[in-house]
């Protein structure tokens, strides 16, 4: 047994520092877990050592979902072969190339080592294994079919990681778009139309200069000028922005405002619908009960509004109702995805049925953004092409008048 120093804080909040007798800091953190405690330093023979450090190390980080993929086929083809799970573990901890991973894998396997199953051990972590790995990885364990189980939600990330890259790449160009525009802009009213100012003069004093030269010099002047503070300005904006849509009635104002946004309302919607299909669905096929799974796909979703919606069916759903009639009633489902629901429903297919809505939506609304994307290219060119011929024949008119009257 060694002595621990140790500096935790209770229930509410206050700091309590002793010491604890333990075979490891692991053993001392239960026993203070067990009081009720939250440890935040633990200390053994005159070294300091964080609680977050050895025990819960690196878990702050997040994992990429192609190394998450990648993990998840390599546990369930190791099990599938015969070896242990906790040789498994060992073997995936030293290959992975992730800090944040490995110290994940490590405290795993030590919690499996100690009688605790897989899927607790993968909640005690979960910015790296989500609800819906965890509750997959349960069932599958109680339910005799773990490898089969780690394969779909390998197979699961992978499908979301393509998804979120090819929604990236389509929005990719667009907005290199604005910020070339935007850059051009800038160095034109600061650098180049100046340059004009002085050589207007004469014809402002005359009152011959067109009203548009007037307002361009106008927006020069007062750009480079107040350059900083149009700069304070915007900081200030996108942190009070920021700020705002990190709060709960923030982000579900941002959420709606999504899915009523003109063109890609309707793509944000089906996506989130879609990733709700592919959960759920995904979640049944694994043996998670609807209730349970409708909890952790509604989250999944990634869209508050679809979230509460999916909540309020969910309590139909305990009171004896089917689930296609609320998902009908809240208005957010297309018909086309509730009527294939409710025919699963009676042929009780609904798991095959919900992954295959999610591929078609997927799909669709892919097919959809593309050509959402590709009018937006020839209209923010145009708009940028509008742009720079205002500043040049506002520049270039005076020029003109004045040559043609000498």
């Amino acid at each position: 047994m060694v002595d621990f120093n140790y500096t935790a804080r209770d229930s509410s909040g206050k700091v309590a520092k002793g010491t604890i007798s333990a075979n490891s800091q692991r053993e001392a953190a239960v026993q203070l877990g067990s009081r009720m405690l939250f440890p935040i330093t633990i200390t053994a023979d005159g070294e300091s050592s964080k609680a977050g450090k050895g025990l819960f190390g690196g878990f702050g980080g997040r994992v990429s979902g192609g190394k998450m993929a990648s993990f998840y086929s390599q546990l369930g083809g190791l099990l599938q072969s015969g070896v242990p799970m906790i040789r498994a573990l060992t073997v995936l901890s030293q290959q992975t190339g992730s800090p944040v991973l490995q110290s994940a894998l490590a405290d795993v396997k030590s919690r499996v080592e100690e009688g605790e199953t897989l899927g607790d051990a993968f909640a005690r972590h979960p910015k790296i294994f989500n609800d819906m790995a965890c509750n997959m990885v349960r069932a599958g364990s109680e339910g005799g079919f773990l490898e089969d189980a780690l394969e779909r939600i390998a197979s699961f990330v992978e499908q979301q990681e393509e998804l979120k890259g090819k929604t990236v790449g389509a929005l990719a160009y667009p907005v290199f778009i604005s910020a070339v525009g935007g850059i051009v802009v800038t160095v034109l009213l600061v650098f180049f139309v100046p340059q004009f100012d002085t050589l207007f003069d004469a014809m402002r004093k005359r009152g011959s200069l067109p009203m548009a030269t007037e307002v361009l010099l106008a927006i020069s002047r007062f750009v480079k000028a107040y350059w900083w503070l149009m700069a304070i300005a915007g900081g200030a904006g996108l942190v009070f922005v920021s700020q705002y849509f990190k709060s709960e009635a923030g982000m579900r104002r941002w959420d709606l405002l999504k899915i009523k946004t003109p063109l890609l309302g309707s793509v944000f919607l089906n996506l989130s619908v879609s990733r709700f299909c592919r959960v759920l669905g995904t979640l049944l096929a694994n043996g998670v009960p609807l209730l349970k799974s409708l909890d952790i796909s509604r989250h999944a979703a990634g869209n508050r509004i679809l979230a509460e919606s999916v909540a309020q069916a969910s309590e139909e759903v305990t009171a004896g109702s089917r689930l296609a009639k609320p998902l009908d009633a809240c208005g957010h489902f297309p018909k086309t995805v509730v009527e294939m629901i409710s025919v699963a429903e009676e042929s009780n297919t609904l798991d095959k049925v919900l992954v295959q809505i999610s591929e078609s939506l997927e799909k669709v609304t892919f097919r959809r953004l593309e050509v959402v994307v590709r009018l937006l290219e020839p209209v923010m060119l145009l708009l940028l092409a509008m742009i720079v011929m205002f500043v040049v024949l506002a520049l270039m008119v005076p020029v003109l008048n004045s040559s043609s009257t000498l």
